[in-house]
């Protein structure tokens, strides 16, 4: 039997505008411009403002719809309400902002190059081979990543090779085309299926004759486990050798590249971008000044030309298509309105933000030293600004700021706290920047286990259990003592 009950329940949505403030919040200052480029694009009713643009007086249009009997074409909008984005909660011109825009300009911070893919095919249509084996060679190139390994198994790449190109070749075909022709091309070591064949490829290149060179290219060979984990006494018994020729081959081995690909642009060739930092801090008198890079304040107004369309087919009530063509104009207007409404939001939210956190963290600004950090956590820079954590996460993701003392990425500035032998809190920054500075000071030949750190960390008033050295040592990506060793 059905039966119908009423339910109560609390929920909580949030609107359409609100959920793209928070993309437009999140997003860093190159992926600003391109949203600001397409929405721009899509949307003729907004436009930026020029510099020299001055107030227009809109008392004409006033009058026009204030003239006894006449309506609007629709009862839920006001033509009134999109003739006056002119006034300052329409338009978007703030000051916080760097006066050197010179130096955020894009152009000069992105490069193109040719990519790895490119290069190669090149190269691989000036060797003599058969048509068909061409084509699986360039197959074999365009399958490589930007590291230039190729990561994918031979028996897949034969499988593609007969569903997409037609071609039917095995196994052993598509090897002696990738080990004769694609692994002997430039750069050495490209299209290679592990770092040992990437190294091995490189070193062999080499004049064999050479004691050293030879002498690495078989540690490579035969004893890659061995090196890869420091067991240096191991090789050295193994070959009956002197220390003095470890060092000789590790010297060697050192040159060779693990990334051959990496000085290229990716197969659709990516843009190698610079930072563009998202705001800018300068010190001056001992004062700290946070701003905006003048990139995430730009100035918008509606269009000019949208409003007096709007306000010429609001006059015509009898034609169906100028109501038709004006609703589509009140459309553009009220996402133009709102867009400017919504850049403005984000202005002072990303503007709030960075003066909060520079304002906990003058001491670091004003000196560069780590060690000046205080214990910083989003709920603090929250608490300060008013805003929600979650807004204040979004914020930090991926932004940068210009400092005197360099380029600092903001999610660095935050870290939590512990105590000290003093009874003092200090930042989780600091102790990570005293155990990289003991680290970087050890005896290589006999490095410091996680063990003899934590008694030197302790000397030094950071009482810290074995594990969290571990675990701070591994967010510094510095290895393990025996991987640390050096001859």
């Amino acid at each position: 039997m059905l039966k119908q009950h009423l339910q109560l329940k609390l929920g909580q949505k949030l609107a359409p505008q609100q959920i793209q403030l928070m993309k437009l919040i999140q997003l860093h200052t190159l992926e600003f411009e391109e949203e600001l480029e397409r929405e721009l694009e899509e949307n003729p009713a907004l436009e930026i403002a020029k510099e020299d643009s001055k107030e227009d007086d809109y008392s004409s249009l006033e009058d026009a719809y204030q003239d006894e009997g006449t309506e609007s074409i629709e009862t839920d909008f006001d033509v009134n309400e999109y003739i006056y984005d002119d006034e300052p909660s329409y338009k978007t011109a703030s000051s916080n902002y760097s006066p050197d825009d010179e130096e955020f300009d894009n152009e000069s911070l992105l490069t193109e190059g040719q990519s790895l893919y490119d290069y190669l095919t090149e190269q691989i249509h000036l060797v003599n081979i058969g048509e068909e084996d061409l084509k699986i060679a360039e197959y074999l190139i365009g399958n490589l990543d930007t590291d230039g390994y190729l990561r994918r198994e031979i028996k897949s790449i034969v499988d593609d090779l007969a569903f997409s190109q037609g071609i039917y070749t095995t196994k052993e075909k598509v090897e002696d085309i990738l080990e004769n022709y694609v692994q002997k091309l430039d750069p050495s070591g490209v299209g290679a299926r592990g770092l040992q064949e990437c190294l091995l490829l490189q070193i062999e290149k080499k004049v064999s004759s050479d004691k050293a060179v030879s002498l690495a290219a078989n540690i490579l060979r035969h004893q890659f486990e061995a090196l890869t984990n420091k067991h240096y006494n191991k090789i050295i018994q193994k070959y009956d050798i002197e220390e003095d020729d470890l060092k000789d081959a590790l010297d060697e081995i050192s040159k060779l590249s693990p990334k051959v690909g990496g000085n290229f642009d990716t197969q659709t060739i990516t843009i190698n971008q610079e930072i563009i930092p998202d705001f800018v801090i300068q010190v001056k008198d001992g004062q700290v000044i946070p701003m905006l890079n003048s990139k995430n304040a730009p100035t918008l107004r509606v269009s000019e030309e949208y409003k007096d369309i709007l306000t010429t087919y609001s006059h015509d009530k009898n034609s169906s298509e100028h109501k038709q063509a004006a609703l589509f104009i009140k459309q553009k207007l009220d996402a133009a309105k709102w867009y400017i409404d919504a850049i403005n939001q984000r202005q002072n939210t990303l503007l709030q933000t960075i003066t909060a956190i520079v304002k906990f963290q003058k001491d670091y600004f004003i000196t560069g030293d780590e060690k000046s950090l205080k214990p910083m956590i989003l709920k603090d820079v929250a608490d300060i600004t008013g805003f929600d954590i979650s807004t204040i996460s979004r914020v930090v993701k991926s932004k940068y700021a210009d400092t005197p003392n360099g380029i600092v990425y903001l999610k660095d500035l935050f870290s939590d706290s512990l105590t000290n032998d003093d009874g003092e809190e200090v930042s989780t920054k600091e102790i990570k920047t005293h155990l990289q500075e003991v680290i970087s000071k050890e005896n290589k030949r006999k490095p410091l286990t996680d063990d003899a750190l934590v008694v030197i960390l302790k000397e030094q008033g950071y009482n810290i259990a074995r594990r969290t050295i571990a675990k701070y040592r591994e967010q510094l990506n510095i290895p393990v003592a025996r991987l640390r060793k050096e001859l």
